[in-house]
């Protein structure tokens, strides 16, 4: 069987591929006049404690652990 997820959740991957790699101590800041669903999902990612605010901020322990995973699926899968 083949498992459909939510739009939302690709949209939440996208945000938390964004932040950076490198450095534990760079975060984000979502603006106000932002795209909507990046606003969304910035408040869907604090709401599961993989960011430190509601509007960016910094990766939580959790959330540099996930986009650890993350990044290194992306950058399997890019190397087609």
């Amino acid at each position: 069987m083949i498992k459909a997820y939510p739009e939302d959740l690709f949209d939440e991957i996208k945000l938390l591929a964004k932040f950076p790699e490198e450095s534990h101590m760079e975060g984000l800041k979502i603006h106000r006049d932002a795209d909507p669903v990046l606003i969304k999902s910035a408040k869907s990612l604090f709401n599961k404690g993989i960011i430190s605010q509601d509007d960016g901020g910094y990766l939580t322990d959790s959330g540099r652990e996930m986009a650890e995973h993350l990044h290194m699926v992306l950058d399997t899968m890019s190397k087609g």
